[in-house]
């Protein structure tokens, strides 16, 4: 992906509208490149459930608490705030876990290996504290997961898993939270614009790869 920078046009401005369609076309793409469901074996697609498990249990709290961390502007700040309570409130990790358990697919330390490299290239990006960038890859994720959620639950139900609480509840819920990302995205570009030569998807690219990854290592 090459670099995107920012023109003198957008510079000052509200989040623009080519913005937010070029990250919801990067969500159709990544989910473009699912394989079929019906051509991957049992190993294939206890796989993809484990590996996903590595990366979210552990580390999406943290993403969306290192992006609070990074985030100016005070208008933006309460949306994460409010992702965030909900996702601790709600205990979605200890979802994810018995999703994970009743598809037979808890992650094994081969699982979590297999994500390593990438999954660190995605906390350390995220640890320069970048606003802007910041609640872009955040709201890229939170978009890809929402959509990419009816699939993983064909996966679990293909294991003999019928633990659906995890994939129902951020099926819907992750609708709110990528429009409220984007909304802070808009609010955090207004008061702190960057510089003209960054490209704003820069973590959004180490996503898509983090992501090709849990799909096919």
């Amino acid at each position: 992906m090459g670099t995107t920078l920012v023109t003198p046009q957008l510079q000052g401005e509200l989040l623009d509208a080519s913005v937010q369609l070029r990250v919801t076309s990067m969500i159709d793409e990544a989910m473009a490149q699912l394989p079929d469901p019906a051509t991957l074996s049992a190993e294939q697609r206890r796989g993809i459930i484990a590996r996903y498990g590595a990366v979210l249990e552990g580390n999406f709290i943290y993403w969306m608490t290192a992006t609070y961390l990074a985030v100016r502007s005070e208008k933006a700040r309460p949306i994460l705030i409010d992702n965030l309570h909900e996702e601790v409130r709600d205990s979605h990790p200890v979802m994810l876990r018995k999703f994970a358990i009743a598809a037979h697919a808890f992650p094994k330390d081969t699982d979590a290996l297999a994500v390593d490299a990438d999954l660190n290239r995605v906390r350390l990006f995220l640890g320069k504290l970048q606003g802007v960038q910041s609640l872009l890859t955040m709201a890229f994720f939170e978009g890809f997961i929402q959509k990419f959620m009816a699939y993983l639950a064909e996966l679990a139900v293909a294991q003999g898993s019928k633990e659906l609480e995890y994939t129902e509840v951020h099926g819907v819920c992750d609708i709110a939270h990528t429009d409220g990302l984007f909304r802070a995205a808009s609010l955090e570009m207004a008061l702190y614009p960057v510089a003209p030569e960054t490209d704003l998807f820069e973590g959004v690219g180490l996503l898509r790869t983090l992501i090709q990854r849990i799909i096919y290592a």
